[in-house]
């Protein structure tokens, strides 16, 4: 269907189906025309790949995704939609939708019934209070997909993409480090929105890592240091690990000896290789 993006289409079918939206679900639907095509375009949405969307709103961007793609697997959660994406998306045999959670569903299964011969990419403008769960999902979950676009609050996509070694940086910025490499595509002015939300957004794309870095014995271990080195981003590496994982300052101290860091490093210091080094030594002393 197309002109679903302008207001009044938007107005007609909302009144149609007697749908209103949900600010538990954090629905902010799009209403530029330029940005679900450069999506879809920047986010693989082309011959040969399967797509699986999270969070349809009323089908702006599964339109986009469901003309370049060999198929679309959309999961959206809210029920009140299924009406009226059977409307917006009559015209495409290539789109499935599942009516679902995101955060309940097997993705290891979908993509083995749903994309068989295909690669499978992501993409999806995701709601703002589950952004960083839904991202750490798929690449914790190791898919077999070749990369995550997704649209983002602006400040959480900055972070997302921040240098190693940069006042940005947080321990989601190592996780999405150590399973992929992030790329900010483009910002997404708030104007672009209805409800317009009271921050702007950006797209970025994580392009999924074939191995992840070497070195870590322990994986749970290694990401609840990481975690805990930023639990208290104004103390030092030493302070913040003996506080949030309650470990006896001295083995600390000696972990970090032992990677050959100073005392006063502070995490956001920290190299990929630093992070993993330092968890290994803490590994050997405290387990």
């Amino acid at each position: 269907m197309e002109n679903l993006t302008n207001i009044g289409k938007i107005k007609d079918i909302f009144n149609k189906h007697g749908f209103n939206f949900s600010k538990a679900l954090g629905q902010n639907f799009l209403i530029n025309p330029t940005v679900c095509p450069k999506i879809a375009e920047m986010g693989n949405a082309k011959e040969g790949f399967g797509i699986i969307e999270i969070g349809t709103g009323i089908g702006v961007l599964t339109n986009e995704l469901a003309k370049r793609a060999d198929k679309v697997v959309a999961i959206e959660i809210d029920d009140r939609l299924m009406p009226i994406l059977k409307e917006t998306l009559a015209e495409y045999d290539n789109v499935k939708i599942i009516n679902d959670d995101v955060m309940k569903t097997d993705l290891h299964k979908l993509i083995e019934n749903e994309f068989s011969g295909m690669e499978v990419a992501v993409c999806a403008n995701l709601p703002y209070y589950i952004t960083s769960p839904i991202i750490m999902k798929f690449l914790e979950e190791r898919l077999p997909i070749k990369s995550l676009t997704v649209m983002v609050q602006k400040e959480a996509g900055q972070r997302f993409c921040a240098g190693l070694q940069s006042r940005d940086m947080g321990s989601v910025t190592v996780a999405i480090n150590y399973f992929s490499t992030p790329k900010m595509l483009f910002n997404v002015s708030r104007g672009s929105f209805m409800p317009a939300p009271n921050v702007d957004s950006c797209v970025v794309r994580f392009d999924i890592k074939d191995e992840t870095p070497l070195g870590v014995t322990d994986e749970k271990f290694f990401f609840d240091v990481v975690h805990g080195a930023f639990q208290q981003r104004r103390k030092t590496l030493c302070n913040s690990i003996s506080s949030s994982l309650r470990l006896n300052k001295e083995l600390v101290i000696n972990a970090i000896e032992e990677t050959n860091l100073p005392l006063t490093v502070r995490p956001e210091q920290l190299s990929m290789d630093d992070f993993i080094s330092f968890a290994e030594n803490l590994k050997k002393i405290v387990k």
